[in-house]
């Protein structure tokens, strides 16, 4: 469609799993587009593509609830691992909304997050520093967490979910020994970058986002790493790598076994 308000008349008519839409449009502009699925369709992921991105549009877009926020320029590998990862969150949405999973966490883990909410709970933008919190007492922050946390601050799960996927330092998967990401950004894209990420998924027999069945290493991708000069880069834990090509990048992880 070519604006919000197309969008707005398609989607009284029809449901949809996943949209995409920028924000400057005519009529209808992105956020409140995205104000009205909440409203009205509030099943339904979001991601939002723009080539005017701020800190404001960020703001209000992870406030009302988001997969995912990608400013342009970007690279096809970029797009892919968002689209993927949108396509993951509508696939683990549905049961996560029809079955509680908090039993499955032991009461002192829990009480402990309850803690965490209670010292932040009033405090203005402390939806971050909860999550880091209760991220270093689970180890990550999968579904059934991230709702218990958004009903302890009074939000909404998708609320929760946006800030948890924008932000490479949250998972919302175990991670392994030695985390391992790979940087797609531009410098890093140009420099083939993904024929190292590619020869590390067949080595290790992982894809992005899992973690080796010994629990030694795990795998994310990551959309700038901030180390562009020393393109492609590659950082395990906290140590960077640059310059690096499928076979240094083995041989670098061997270093880890």
């Amino acid at each position: 469609v070519l604006g919000g308000k197309e969008a707005i008349l398609r989607m009284e008519q029809t449901a949809y799993d996943l949209v995409f839409t920028d924000l400057k449009m005519p009529e209808v502009d992105g956020i409140t587009l995205i104000r009205w699925i909440k409203q009205k369709r509030p099943e339904t992921g979001i991601v939002i593509i723009t080539g005017y991105p701020s800190q404001d549009t960020i703001k209000d877009a992870l406030e009302v609830g988001i997969i995912d926020y990608v400013p342009k320029p970007f690279t096809p590998a970029v797009l892919l691992d968002v689209t993927q990862r949108a396509v993951e969150w509508i696939r683990r949405k549905a049961p996560v909304e029809k079955k509680e999973k908090d039993g499955e966490f032991p009461p002192s883990m829990l009480q402990e997050i309850d803690r965490v909410i209670k010292q932040y709970k009033n405090k203005p933008g402390s939806s971050i520093p909860v999550l880091q919190r209760c991220q270093q007492i689970v180890g990550y922050l999968p579904p059934e967490i991230q709702k218990y946390i958004a009903k302890g601050l009074n939000l909404t799960p998708a609320q929760i979910h946006s800030i948890v996927s924008f932000y490479s330092f949250f998972t919302m998967k175990p991670r392994g020994d030695h985390n391992i990401r790979i940087c797609l950004g531009t410098a890093c894209y140009v420099k083939r970058v993904e024929e190292s990420l590619n020869k590390i998924k067949a080595e290790l027999k992982i894809e992005v986002g899992d973690v080796t069945p010994d629990k030694k290493f795990s795998l994310e991708t990551v959309r700038c790493l901030g180390a562009c000069g020393l393109a492609p880069v590659m950082v395990i834990d906290e140590e960077t790598f640059g310059a690096v090509n499928p076979k240094k990048v083995m041989e670098i992880i061997e270093g880890y076994a």
